[in-house]
C-alpha cells in the first residue's frame, strides 16, 4: 500500500516537515541574533580600537612632555649646581669682607679711643694754658694802664697810641681766652635735657641783646617756634651766639632785619636765624665753624671766631646738625636741627 494513502503516515510526515521548518526558522533566528551580536561586538571593537589609538596618542604626548620635563629638570639641576657654586664663591667673598670689616671696625675703635684720649688731653691743655695766660695778661694790661695814668703828660702822642693799642689787644686776648674756656667747658659739660619753651627763650635773648644796642633800628621777625628737648642753658647760648652774629654782621645796614623761625622736616625740628647783613662767600664755608676761623677781618667786624664753633659743639652734643647759607652783601642764614619732640 502506498504510504501517502495512509492518513496516519501522512500526518506523521507533515509533522516532521513542520518540525523541521520550525527548527530551521529557529536556527535562522538564532543566526540572525548571532549576526547582530557579532555586528555589535565589531562596532564595540572598532570603538575600543579608536579609544586605544587616542590613548596611545595621549601616551605618546605624555611621554614627550615627560621627556621635556626631564630635560628641563636636568637643565634646572645644572643651573642650580652653577648657582650653588656662585653662592659658595659669594659666601667666601662675604666672609672675607666681614673679616676685613671686623678688622677695620676694631682698628677704628682703637683710633676712636686714641682720638678721644687726644681730645681730652687737648682740652685739658687748652684749659690749663688759658688759665696760665690770664695772670701775665692782667699784668700787661694793668702796668700799661698805670703808665697811661701816671705818665701821660710825659708821653708823646705816639707812645700814648701804642700803649692804648697794647691795652686794646690785651683785652682782645682776654676775650679770646674767655671764649676758649667757654669752648672747652662746652666740650666737658654734660647735657641736662628737658622740655624748652623756645618762644620764651628767644624772646628773653632778644630782650637782653636789645639793651646792648639801644640806638639801632632793628626789626625782629619772629615766627612760631616749636618747643624743643635739650639743655636750656646750652640752647640759650646757641641763640645768643647766632642772634649776636646777626646783629653784628648787619650793623652796617641802615635797618637790620632778623628773621627767627622753625619748620619740621623728616622727623627733625629745624630752627633758623636769618639776617640781611654782610653775608659770606660759600667758597669758604669749610672755615665757618672752625675755632678762631673768621671770614671777615677784625677791622670790619669784631670777634674772636669761637662763637660758631661753640654753636656747632652744642648742637652736636644734642645729636643735631648745624649748617649755614650765605651770599656776600645779601645776608646769611644759620640753621640747626634737633629731633622732633615726642
Amino acid at each position: 500500500m502506498n504510504k501517502w494513502n495512509d492518513p496516519t503516515l501522512v500526518l506523521i510526515s507533515v509533522g516532521k516537515v513542520n518540525l523541521q521548518i520550525q527548527e530551521k526558522e529557529k536556527r535562522a533566528q538564532e543566526l540572525h541574533i548571532a549576526n547582530e551580536e557579532l555586528l555589535f561586538q565589531n562596532i564595540e571593537k572598532e570603538k575600543r580600537a579608536e579609544e586605544l589609538i587616542v590613548a596611545n596618542q595621549e601616551l605618546v604626548r605624555q611621554n614627550t612632555e615627560k621627556e621635556k620635563r626631564a630635560e628641563e629638570l636636568i637643565k634646572a639641576n645644572q643651573d642650580l649646581a652653577s648657582q650653588n657654586k656662585e653662592i659658595k664663591k659669594l659666601s667666601e667673598a662675604l666672609e672675607l669682607a666681614n673679616n676685613q670689616l671686623a678688622s677695620q671696625f676694631i682698628e677704628k675703635e682703637k683710633q676712636a679711643l686714641s682720638l678721644e684720649a687726644a681730645n681730652q688731653e687737648l682740652e685739658s691743655f687748652s684749659y690749663s694754658v688759658s688759665h696760665d695766660l690770664r695772670a701775665p695778661l692782667r699784668a700787661i694790661n694793668g702796668f700799661t694802664e698805670i703808665l697811661l695814668e701816671d705818665y701821660i703828660e710825659q708821653l708823646g702822642d705816639d707812645a700814648q697810641y701804642l700803649l692804648s693799642e697794647i691795652i686794646a689787644n690785651s683785652q682782645k686776648m682776654g676775650q679770646l681766652i674767655d671764649n676758649l674756656l667757654d669752648f672747652s667747658r662746652v666740650s666737658k659739660q654734660q647735657i641736662s635735657a628737658g622740655r624748652i619753651d623756645t618762644q620764651q627763650l628767644v624772646n628773653s635773648v632778644i630782650t637782653q641783646l636789645r639793651k646792648l644796642e639801644p640806638g639801632r633800628d632793628i626789626t625782629f621777625d619772629i615766627g612760631h617756634l616749636e618747643p624743643a628737648m635739650g639743655d636750656r642753658n646750652m640752647l640759650r647760648q646757641v641763640y645768643v651766639n647766632l642772634i649776636s652774629n646777626a646783629l653784628k654782621y648787619s650793623s652796617k645796614i641802615e635797618k637790620s632785619i632778623i628773621q627767627i623761625g622753625c619748620f619740621t622736616e623728616f622727623d627733625l625740628q629745624t630752627f633758623y636765624v636769618k639776617d640781611n647783613g654782610a653775608g659770606f662767600d660759600m667758597m669758604y664755608y669749610d672755615k665757618l665753624f672752625g675755632v678762631f676761623q673768621r671770614l671777615h677781618s677784625s677791622n670790619e667786624f669784631e670777634g674772636t671766631g669761637v662763637g660758631l664753633a661753640i654753636v656747632q659743639k652744642i648742637i652736636t652734643k644734642h645729636d643735631g646738625r648745624v649748617w649755614a647759607e650765605g651770599k656776600v652783601g645779601e645776608g646769611a642764614s644759620f640753621y640747626f636741627s634737633l629731633p622732633v619732640l615726642s
